[in-house]
């Protein structure tokens, strides 16, 4: 992984006034008011310079923004950062984005960060969130630039936080967890962004097979193993490439009891996706590499619960091919067999994915007994067109699952959007020559893509997230600056953390 910034933690009832060289941060709300605290870590005068610089820079302590003060009289700081919180009514906010704010303005320097402010003093869980922003914001991937970025640009470097925080229990145990997440998630990034010359299904699978490190099970599954499956829909949409498929399985055993029915996170892994016979126009094919995204979150995520040790059975499953259009592609007009036994007629060898998460959804039920599936996708651009880049599209067949979803998406900022399942999206993918088509055609696209992977999850309660908007190329925020986002390692986690560990 890309080197980013070094967190280190100290208390904040012991810190030297003054600041220890580096930059020295402090946060205020709209009053501009410092804590005692704070106050005293700055020094005499500090309430008075933070007064007359904001007055002379119009700042007025609104969330995220930031009055830079250089060589600061008085402290041994080289800068001083005052950060703005906004207003008292913001009291619930986004650790995580603060982190990653804080971060940004410091770049690749160093920096004691005063982590309380008037009427906030930080828990365990509110400092393991900023740290963990910190951390996810300043990751880069340049690997393939021979001129790296230069030290000290805003979005990248590799700085340090001392972070000067209250006294509490369980701190330890708070960042772990947030390290090993912002592993996952980092880990889900690198992937999205690697090229397709490097990253085909069989490097892919060798990644995730280093999570054997953190006692993850694997089994990979190859093209042979797939035909005694009779995975065809899977191998017909890699029969086009000169790259093998493969399946892997990530088994994460944390529950007292061994044999409880593990929770199951299946990921598509496209690792290019020209849409074979069916060809994509030329014109972004090349973000076509990031077609596998879903399966990245699976992996990032299994990462993040190996790491904290998450007291829960769990499973991550993905399927990873390259769709390419030479004489052995499937063609519109073919048939398959699924691992089901249903047969599909192909109407668009560019609507894949959902081949591909067929027989793996089907694999999973059918071998695991799972309490439930959650499957990942960048399956439609229609999603797009209905929800840009804002929300996942989530289809679901079971409310109580949907809205505990919903919940996580609140709460971490990885939003989803309920969007329909219905019998009248069925006919629009009968077949006259098989059990089903591969697409319903332009109108309700998305929901036709749902309406045919709902036939390979029985009674298995089961999402279905569309991440076509937000699994790559999603707008920049406080916390991101990559092209590949890792979107859904934080909302899945804080699914199994809320409601699934014992």
């Amino acid at each position: 992984m890309a080197d980013g910034i070094s967190i280190e933690i100290e208390s904040l009832a012991t810190a030297k006034p003054g600041g220890a060289g580096g930059d020295l941060v402090l946060f205020v709300g709209e009053d501009l008011a410092l804590s005692p605290r704070a106050a005293e870590i700055a020094g005499p005068g500090a309430a008075d310079l933070v007064a007359r610089a904001a007055a002379a820079e119009r700042f007025k302590g609104k969330a995220a923004s930031a009055l830079v003060i250089a060589a600061p009289a008085g402290l041994a700081a080289e800068r001083l950062v005052v950060v703005g919180t906004g207003s008292e009514e913001q009291a619930a906010r986004d650790w995580a984005t603060l982190g990653g704010f804080t971060a940004g303005k410091i770049g690749s320097r160093s920096a004691s960060v005063v982590l309380e402010w008037p009427g906030t003093a930080p828990g365990s869980d509110e400092v393991a969130a900023f740290s963990l922003g910190a951390r996810l914001r300043t990751y880069k991937f340049d690997r393939y630039k021979s001129k790296k970025t230069p030290e000290g640009e805003e979005a990248g470097g590799a700085g340090r936080l001392t972070l000067l925080v209250p006294e509490n229990a369980g701190l330890k145990k708070a960042l772990r967890g947030a390290e090993g997440l912002a592993e996952g998630v980092i880990l889900a990034r690198e992937l999205v962004n690697e090229p397709p010359n490097v990253l085909d299904p069989e490097e892919f699978a060798r990644r995730a097979e280093a999570l054997e490190k953190l006692g993850v099970e694997i089994e990979i599954l190859d093209e042979k193993d797939m035909k005694k499956l009779g995975m065809r829909a899977l191998l017909a949409v890699a029969q086009g490439s000169a790259k093998e498929a493969r399946v892997v399985i990530m088994r994460w055993n944390g529950a007292e009891d061994a044999e409880e029915a593990p929770v199951a996170f299946i990921g598509k892994g496209v690792t290019f996706d020209s849409g074979g016979v069916s060809i994509k126009g030329s014109g972004g094919m090349e973000d076509m590499k990031g077609d596998m995204a879903g399966a990245a979150c699976v992996v990032g995520l299994m990462h993040a619960l190996a790491s904290r040790k998450a007291k829960v059975n769990a499973l991550g499953a993905i399927g990873l091919v390259e769709n390419m259009p030479d004489g052995k592609a499937q063609r519109p007009g073919d048939i398959v067999t699924s691992m089901s036994g249903q047969t599909i007629e192909i109407i668009n060898t560019d609507a894949e994915g959902r081949l591909v998460l067929a027989d793996v959804l089907w694999h999973v039920q059918q071998t695991y007994k799972p309490r439930f599936m959650i499957d990942l996708a960048t399956l439609t651009g229609a999603i797009l067109v209905a929800l840009g880049q804002e929300f996942a599209g989530m289809f679901s067949n079971n409310d109580e699952l949907a809205q505990r979803l919903s919940a996580a998406g609140e709460a971490t900022g990885e939003k989803v959007w309920r969007m329909p399942l219905a019998p009248g999206f069925d006919k629009l993918i009968e077949s006259k020559f098989a059990d089903m088509k591969n697409t319903g055609g332009r109108h309700g696209g998305s929901a036709t893509a749902a309406q045919f992977l709902k036939r390979y999850v029985n009674d298995v309660p089961w999402i279905h997230l569309d991440i076509a908007g937000v699994g790559m190329g999603s707008p920049a925020s406080e916390i991101n600056r990559s092209w590949g986002s890792g979107w859904g390692v934080r909302l899945l986690d804080r699914l199994v953390r809320d409601h699934y560990e014992a």
